[in-house]
């Protein structure tokens, strides 16, 4: 079996890999750190996991913390991975991170991106930036399967990428064009107590945030530039809305000449041929973010307005999964030369 540390375990995000490892034939979960909840067992902090999973919570300087594991993963905020993680590649482990820490390989594309969240801008561990890979599986598979280091992309911009990937990957859009509006959950913030998270202040209340710039701007910009080999400009809205988890982005680019919506489906499932979570439907097919709720897919829907020559893609992901948890078990299966699919092809739950 392969030997999973989980620090930050207590949070969404620890959690959720929490639940997935369980059900995994291959990892096992030897070891759990947070700050809170230190000492308590994890099902006594989370009921629903009695029977499962009885392991006590550790703290980061309790020596029972460093045991040796074969992959460390950080589901932790900005700024924690990139001081602790030199210790565990010394030890032999592979590193997944759900921060920022190491979602770009060079020193000056980590300073922009922890400016725009009003991060100090130096990485502490500028060394490791280079043994790191970007952790967005559909796109860079092989660099993960050899990477010592995955930065596992950010929510929003995992729907944005892929939503946005086949289009701008074949100049079917204007790279200046695109304008990404994007809605999720209340649980992308995090498990926190704040008077902005509270129950009344959220239920039936929808608003936009960071709109002088969002973190994961950076990241969709970045990689579809890649792709369209010249640079890309996006518009970014981000949005919070009174569900639990789900992420629904309407995707909008300017069409570089007449395409039907029969050719753009066809376009983007030929691009996903080998990605199997990611699904592809016309603009007639009901969707919403239900059906990918607990599930690691990505669904897209194409839709071509030809009245004003524009293309429009709806994805839909579980914030907490293929923007999170999900997306990382994806990458350390392709870590660990697993088929990336295991303990991951399951559908969500209805309704």
């Amino acid at each position: 079996m392969i030997k999973t540390k989980i620090i930050g375990a207590t949070g969404y995000g620890g959690i959720g890999i929490v639940e997935l490892l369980l059900q995994h034939p291959k990892f096992e979960i030897t070891t759990l750190v947070a700050r809170e909840n230190v000492g308590e067992k994890i099902c006594a902090v989370y009921p629903h996991l009695e029977g499962f999973c009885d392991l006590p919570v550790l703290s980061a300087d309790d020596p029972r913390a460093d045991a040796y594991a074969d992959v460390v993963l950080y589901a932790t905020p900005d700024k924690v991975g990139m001081g602790m993680a030199k210790a565990d590649l010394k030890r032999g482990a592979k590193v997944v991170d759900y921060s920022g820490d190491f979602r770009f390989t060079t020193e000056e594309a980590y300073a922009d991106y922890a400016t725009r969240i009003g991060l100090d801008p130096t990485h502490t561990s500028p060394e490791l930036l280079g043994r790191n890979a970007y952790g967005l599986a559909e796109l860079h598979r092989n660099e993960i399967k050899h990477a010592e280091i995955i930065g596992n992309p950010g929510c929003f911009a995992s729907s944005c990428i892929l939503g946005m990937a086949p289009a701008i990957g074949s100049s079917l859009v204007e790279p200046l064009s695109i304008i990404c509006d994007c809605k999720t959950g209340v649980s992308g913030a995090g498990k926190k107590v704040s008077p902005l998270f509270h129950y009344p202040a959220r239920y039936e209340q929808m608003n936009a945030y960071r709109l002088s710039g969002h973190q994961h701007v950076c990241e969709i910009e970045r990689e579809l530039s890649l792709l369209s080999n010249e640079e890309v400009k996006i518009t970014f809205t981000a949005q919070v809305v009174p569900v639990c988890r789900g992420i629904l982005s309407t995707l909008y680019g300017d069409l570089t000449g007449p395409a039907s919506e029969e050719e753009v489906v066809e376009l983007y499932r030929d691009f996903f041929v080998d990605s199997p979570f990611v699904r592809v439907y016309g603009s007639q097919t009901p969707m919403g973010t239900m059906n990918v709720r607990g599930t690691n897919f990505c669904n897209l829907v194409v839709s071509v307005d030809q009245r004003v020559n524009r293309l429009r893609i709806v994805a839909h992901i579980d914030n907490l999964m293929k923007g999170q948890a999900g997306s990382a078990l994806q990458n350390m299966n392709l870590m660990f030369n697993l088929p990336e699919t295991t303990g991951l092809n399951r559908p969500g739950m209805y309704p």
